[in-house]
C-alpha cells in the first residue's frame, strides 16, 4: 500500500528523523542486494522512532523494521512502504554490566568491552552486525552466545517500552522471543560480564577474528551462514546415523556438512555464488539479484530434503516478498 500524503506530513513533522524517499535497500544489506524502498525512516531518539512506528501504523501503510541489514535478503522490486530503523548506538559501563543500545556495531561492543577487561564477548569479534540483531537472533560463536551474557532488554512492545529478564527473553540456539513476537522492538540490551585481562581477551579476540576475516572477507556481500545449524538429539535417528562423529560440535551438526553431501560447494546462479570452501556461505560475486540468491537457496533446501527427509532452515530474514 503507498504511503499516504497525510502519513508523510506526519513523519516529516517528527524532530531527529531523517526521511528518504525511494531508497535503495541495497545500501542497507550486505548482500548488496534489493530494491527502493517507498520511504526509509532512521532516527536514534527512542521518542521519535516510536511517534513514526505510530505515524506509519496509523495511515496504514506497510511497514517494516530493519536493523544493520547483515542477515537481510531484500526483494529486487524493493518494500512498498516504510522502513524502520533504529540507530542508537551508545555504549556504556558500570563495573561488570554493560548497556548497549540496540544499533550499536557488536563489533564495536566486542572492542569496547575486551579493551576494559570485560570478559565474555570476545568470541563474536567479526560477526557483523548491530547489537538488537545479535540479541534478536541469539548471535553467537566458539560455543557462546548472547544468551549467556544478556541481563535484561528494554524494548517498544508496540504500545510502551518495558524490560524483561534473561528467562522471559526465551533464548534457544539462535532463536529468542523478539523473533516470534515481530512488534517487539529492541532498544538497549544489559549484559553481565566477567572480569579479566584486556590483553589477553584482545589477543583472543584478534586470533577469532583472523580466522573469521580468512573464511567471510570483511568486504564479501555475503550474510555469514545462510542456514541454521542442526541439533542432533532433534535429527531423525536415520540421519543421526549418518553424520561421523567429528563433524558434531557441541551438539550441532553444521549445515555445511549436508550442504557439502549434495554438491553444493560451488555452485552458482548468476552472481550469486556458493563458496567453493564452505558450502553453507553464499555470496554476491558482483551483480547478484535476490531472485537468483532465492532460487539457490530453494534448490539448495530442496537438495538436502530429497537427500535427507528435513528441512534446512534459514538464519536469514525475508523484506518485500
Amino acid at each position: 500500500m503507498a504511503v499516504k500524503e497525510e502519513t508523510m506530513l506526519r513523519l516529516a513533522q517528527i524532530p531527529n528523523l531523517a526521511l528518504i524517499e525511494h531508497a535503495p535497500l541495497s545500501r542497507y544489506t550486505r548482500f548488496g542486494i534489493g530494491g527502493p524502498a517507498e520511504l526509509y525512516v532512521e532516527t536514534a531518539d527512542e521518542t521519535s522512532f516510536m511517534q513514526a512506528l505510530s505515524a506509519a501504523r496509523s495511515g496504514g501503510s506497510a511497514f517494516v523494521v530493519i536493523g544493520g541489514g547483515t542477515n537481510l535478503i531484500v526483494s529486487d522490486r524493493g518494500f512498498p512502504g516504510i522502513v524502520l530503523r533504529f540507530t542508537a548506538s551508545r555504549i556504556q559501563h558500570e563495573g561488570a554490566c554493560v548497556r548497549a543500545d540496540a544499533g550499536a556495531e557488536l563489533q564495536s561492543l566486542v572492542d569496547y568491552t575486551a579493551s576494559r577487561g570485560l570478559q565474555g564477548l570476545e568470541t563474536m569479534t567479526g560477526i557483523p552486525g548491530s547489537v538488537g540483531a545479535a540479541v534478536y537472533g541469539n548471535a553467537g560463536a566458539y560455543g557462546h552466545s548472547m544468551m549467556e551474557r544478556v541481563r535484561s532488554v528494554r524494548f517498544l512492545d508496540g504500545e510502551q517500552v518495558r524490560a524483561i529478564d534473561n528467562a522471559e527473553c526465551g533464548f534457544r540456539y539462535r532463536e529468542s522471543v523478539f523473533k516470534r513476537r515481530k512488534e517487539w522492538i529492541v532498544f538497549s540490551a544489559e549484559l553481565r560480564l566477567d572480569c579479566g585481562s584486556a590483553s589477553e581477551l584482545q589477543r583472543t579476540a584478534d586470533d577469532i577474528l583472523r580466522v573469521r576475516n580468512e573464511k567471510y572477507p570483511p568486504t564479501m556481500k555475503c550474510a555469514g551462514s545462510i542456514f541454521k545449524n542442526l541439533i542432533l538429539s532433534e535429527l531423525p535417528q536415520a540421519v543421526r546415523e549418518l553424520v561421523p562423529e567429528n563433524v558434531v560440535r557441541e551438539g550441532k551438526v553444521p549445515s555445511a556438512w549436508f550442504l557439502e553431501q549434495v554438491g553444493a560447494k560451488g555452485m552458482t546462479n548468476g552472481d550469486i555464488h556458493v563458496a567453493e570452501y564452505h558450502a553453507n556461505l553464499i555470496y554476491n560475486a558482483g551483480n547478484g539479484t535476490a531472485a537468483e540468491l532465492v532460487e539457490i537457496i530453494r534448490a539448495l533446501k530442496n537438495r538436502v530434503r530429497e537427500r535427507f527427509g528435513f528441512e534446512l532452515e534459514e538464519e536469514v530474514q525475508y523484506v518485500g516478498f
